[in-house]
């Protein structure tokens, strides 16, 4: 059996007031439509106790995710209402005065349906509520690590870039790959047959949410540089000739192409990790399968075109097709039991991909909680 490390259960007691509502769950399935598309399509794949779960905990995440974009707020800002969501998160602060305070803060950067995200915080914690002990907990701890992760980044960003690899590895932990450890804790707790592979699988988590957010911020890189932040390591810029203070998107240069190449390796080696995590979840669980197996087919596409096109000057020049979208459904649900088509299937999407490694261990110095 494994011994997967049990997450702190959330201390919230469930009043009748608190009781979550079939209405409530029809509003967090409008909410997850409205900030995200993709997991609004890859949730519902799930069997239907763990999507109520699963598509909670986004929108938890994208509230931490909210304050973190906000142009408006300055970094102790940030980090004060960071800290406030997670003492909400751990029922020691009221969602109602969070949410009323929140608010009024955000700017018109801030997309609409994010704004009505943080209004409607006291109905998504309502629902958080109802679930069990393991969940909370689950859910709980990754909400502690992400909110002080990213404003220690906030608080630190450059436009730059971040000084290391060490350091990205770091940041997107703090983004996503607590995210895979949550996950990972709440397919466990779901079903014993994944559990049995719970500390490989566990191993792999952080690498899976890195491959995806390295994916991310190759493809925002721009959107973030107009907000003027940077997640690329100098590390990697710095020997082959290209300063990250130069970056401009009408100011390519060819030392800059090649360490977008050192970068994209870096994460189709995560998502390899990616491939042999989604294969450790038992054939008949098709819908666990497929929620991993299309987040990851739509990354390893965009890596392409991102290789392809590394003189891009805005994200919607390497966003995949929605006809690219529609294959990637069609060619997982034939396959999704197939563990062999599975592995050609990644080695067709990914070729022409550098060829990279990475490791499977979590970033250096970060606690688990």
């Amino acid at each position: 059996m494994s011994s997967l490390p049990a997450a702190s259960a959330g201390r919230t007691r469930v009043a009748a007031s608190d009781r979550a509502t079939a209405s409530d769950d029809a509003v967090q399935d409008h909410l997850l439509q409205g900030v995200s598309r993709t997991f609004a399509l890859t949730i519902p794949q799930l069997p239907p106790t763990l999507a109520r779960t699963v598509g909670n905990a986004y929108l938890l995440c994208r509230i931490v995710d909210t304050i973190e974009d906000e142009p408006a707020l300055d970094a102790p800002t940030k980090r004060r209402y960071c800290e406030r969501f997670t003492a909400v998160v751990e029922g020691d602060a009221d969602a109602d005065a969070f949410a009323a305070d929140l608010h009024p803060l955000l700017s018109a950067a801030t997309l609409p349906a994010e704004r009505e995200l943080i209004e409607r915080t006291p109905l998504v914690m309502r629902i958080f509520r109802s679930f069990s002990g393991p969940q909370r907990g689950a859910l709980e701890t990754c909400v502690r690590i992400m909110a002080a992760g990213m404003a220690d980044f906030q608080e630190n960003r450059s436009a730059r870039g971040l000084q290391a690899l060490a350091d990205l590895d770091r940041y997107c932990y703090y983004v996503a790959g607590v995210v895979g450890e949550m996950l990972t804790r709440l397919f466990c707790d779901y079903s014993p047959a994944i559990a049995r592979n719970g500390d490989r699988l566990m191993e792999l988590a952080v690498s899976f949410g890195q491959g995806l957010q390295m994916t991310n911020i190759l493809k925002d890189v721009w959107d973030d540089y107009a907000r003027g932040a940077c997640w690329l390591p100098r590390e990697v810029f710095e020997p082959l000739g290209f300063d990250l203070a130069e970056l401009h998107p009408d100011r390519y240069r060819p030392a800059l192409g090649a360490g977008l190449g050192e970068l994209i390796a870096i994460a189709h080696g995560h998502l390899r990790n990616a491939l042999a995590y989604t294969l450790l979840i038992p054939r008949e669980e098709t819908g666990i399968r497929n929620f991993c197996l299309w987040a990851l087919g739509m990354a390893v596409l965009t890596l392409r075109k991102l290789n392809r096109h590394r003189d891009f000057r805005n994200g919607t020049e390497v966003k995949i097709s929605r006809r690219s979208v529609k294959a990637t459904i069609l060619a997982t649900r034939f396959t999704v039991r197939h563990d062999r088509a599975l592995r050609s299937l990644f080695y067709l999407a990914g070729r022409g991909l550098p060829d990279g490694t990475a490791s499977v261990a979590p970033a250096p110095g970060v606690g688990r909680g």
